[in-house]
């Protein structure tokens, strides 16, 4: 109010001469009665100096025009309703303009005869058109068994199938040192975290949590979130907001979470092709070299299994003066020595060498990190590595941390307990690695079409939306077999696909079902296979000429994990023993 006061003082001779407490005076003189009819002396002593001032002299011959005593209106006016008015004041060239003037808008008819809007047909209509492109979701009932993963029941507890294409790679959720540790702390420290961080969530176990995955990443700091959306959304969205005229550069298969913070940000975006280092230095060389800048991008893609370049845009990122927020989420746990993440693996041995603090690895040019606790850890939860400002910015403004009840204790133990196992063991990583080299060799062999990537994601390419429901089916309901179909939005329309993520638990004799299963569709079907594709020209990267990506885990690099002291031989990982049994 006192601001105010002091902007229209300076603008006006009359409200420039007063003190505030005299014009608050004026301010309490009758709404409607105009200044001739005040009743006292005061009153009129304000009215007589008000009318000598240009500006508020021409406003109250306005007032005096534009009202009419309550009576004497009410007496012109029938007794109807009154009609609706808006006043509109608006800030204008006192030199030119009268200081205030007034709208007319016409009364809302409220029919009784008419109907209110129909929510639910809406909704139904909504739900049509998902079910005429076939991109409609279906749920199924599936229930994972601790104790025979990577087996699961359906709505009937007889029922069992073998689960195919869990984002659990590494079958942490059943891990007995993590069961263990959440059963000691649900005991002690019950079920639930007890509200928002801010409030009566914040424990010990929050803070020990932070700092493995400070430690996780080689950064100074990290923070928790109830999911890596959230994460993605709320650090995104916070910190674009917060770079003046920040321009944020997006990869064009950047998971929904980004996509959203991004929006949410207001920010300026600019969309690169996926994984073009020539387009996305266009797009930097376009912009300022001053303005902030942020380079958006992921590590492992989770639908195609394709890798970022991840040191070149860090590279790019300091030629131009961005930063890089970086998504790890499909890679914690599963690369690096320690399992941080591709960004981790790129230097596999020097990581390996030096396993904490700064060593000049590309993980150190990474500005952001985000992660989930929810995939390859096993249990649930996001979470964002960085600089302690960087962190502590995040911490104080992002709504999606401050407004939201924390992780319950008995989570957080359970994903610490996770992340400090698989610093450690490198067994997890390695089985899962060969049964991906194992089922990706076996489907092309068969010419049933795999998305070729380096990473641990086996994309079967059905090409259309009900084709690749009906696969689904099939394997579900004739061999037992439990593999999601993905359809738009998550892939491109004409790039639908079976999603498998191969796990240590898969056995040989799975693996050999998995594929007799996927033969038998295929013929019965008849489903494109690899020729036919290529037929086409090509789709999705399958029937191209493109060469074929190499894994990201080397064969040195498999044998080295298994056993260090066995002398390393390039691509020889055939007398590695890949059965349950030998973990």
């Amino acid at each position: 109010m006192e601001a105010a006061i002091k902007q229209f003082r300076k603008a006006c001779p009359f409200l420039h001469n007063h003190s505030t407490a005299y014009l608050r005076n004026l301010a309490r003189m009758p709404a409607h009665a105009g200044f001739s009819e005040a009743s006292n002396v005061r009153g009129n002593a304000l009215l007589s100096m008000a009318q000598k001032c240009p500006v508020m002299g021409k406003a109250l011959a306005i007032q005096s025009k534009s009202y009419l005593h309550t009576s004497a209106r009410l007496a012109k006016q029938p007794t109807s309703p009154l009609k609706q008015a808006s006043v509109v004041q608006e800030c204008r060239d006192t030199t030119h303009h009268d200081a205030y003037s007034y709208t007319q808008q016409p009364p809302v008819v409220h029919s009784t005869n008419s109907q209110h809007f129909d929510y639910e047909t809406l909704y139904k209509t909504e739900l049509d058109k998902k079910h005429k492109d076939k991109s409609y979701r279906y749920f199924n009932n599936i229930n994972r068994l601790a104790q025979q993963f990577p087996k699961a029941h359906t709505a009937n507890l007889q029922e069992e199938v073998t689960v195919w294409c869990s984002n659990d790679y590494l079958g942490m959720g059943r891990n007995p040192v993590v069961h263990d540790t959440m059963q000691r702390t649900l005991h002690k420290y019950g079920a639930g975290a007890g509200g928002t961080r801010n409030i009566a969530g914040n424990c010990a176990l929050h803070l020990q949590l932070e700092a493995e995955l400070a430690d996780l990443h080689r950064k100074p700091g990290a923070l928790l979130f109830t999911s890596c959306y959230v994460a993605n959304d709320a650090t995104l969205s916070t910190l674009a907001s917060k770079l003046p005229g920040c321009v944020i550069f997006s990869d064009a298969s950047n998971h929904a979470s980004m996509i959203q913070g991004i929006k949410h940000s207001g920010a300026k975006k600019m969309i690169f092709k996926h994984n073009d280092l020539q387009d996305l230095e266009t797009k930097l060389q376009s912009v300022d070299i001053n303005t902030p800048k942020l380079i958006a991008f992921e590590s492992v893609y989770s639908m195609s299994g394709s890798v970022g370049h991840i040191e070149k845009i860090c590279n790019l990122a300091k030629k131009y003066g961005a930063i890089t927020f970086l998504d790890e989420v499909h890679a914690v746990g599963m690369y690096g020595p320690r399992g941080g993440g591709v960004s981790e693996h790129l230097d596999y041995d020097l990581n390996a060498r030096f396993l904490r603090g700064n060593n000049g690895s590309v993980l150190d040019k990474v500005d952001i990190i985000s992660g989930t606790l929810g995939k390859a850890f096993g249990v649930v939860g996001g979470y964002i590595a960085g600089s302690a400002a960087l962190v502590d910015m995040i911490r104080s403004y992002a709504p999606g941390f401050i407004f939201t009840t924390s992780l319950p204790p008995v989570i957080a133990a359970g994903a610490r307990a996770s992340v400090q196992y698989l610093k450690e063991s490198t067994k997890e990583r390695v089985m899962q690695q060969l049964n991906t080299r194992m089922l990706k060799d076996r489907l092309a062999k068969l010419g049933i079409p795999v998305v070729p990537n380096p990473s641990h994601i086996v994309p079967v390419l059905v090409g259309e939306a009900e084709p690749c429901k009906i696969a689904s089916d099939q394997l579900l309901y004739e061999h037992g077999i439990y593999v999601q179909s993905i359809n738009y939005p998550t892939v491109a329309k004409g790039e639908e696909r079976l999603r498998i993520t191969p796990t240590p638990g898969h056995t040989e004799q799975m693996t050999d079902h998995l594929v007799n299963a996927l033969e038998t569709i295929w013929r019965k079907n008849g489903f494109k296979r690899v020729s036919d594709w290529e037929k086409e020209g090509g789709r999705a990267g399958v029937g191209t000429n493109d060469p074929i990506p190499k894994p990201i885990w080397t064969d040195a690099q498999l044998r080295a994990a298994v056993d260090p002291s066995v002398s390393i031989r390039p691509h020889a990982i055939d007398s590695v023993d890949t059965s349950v049994a030998a973990y």
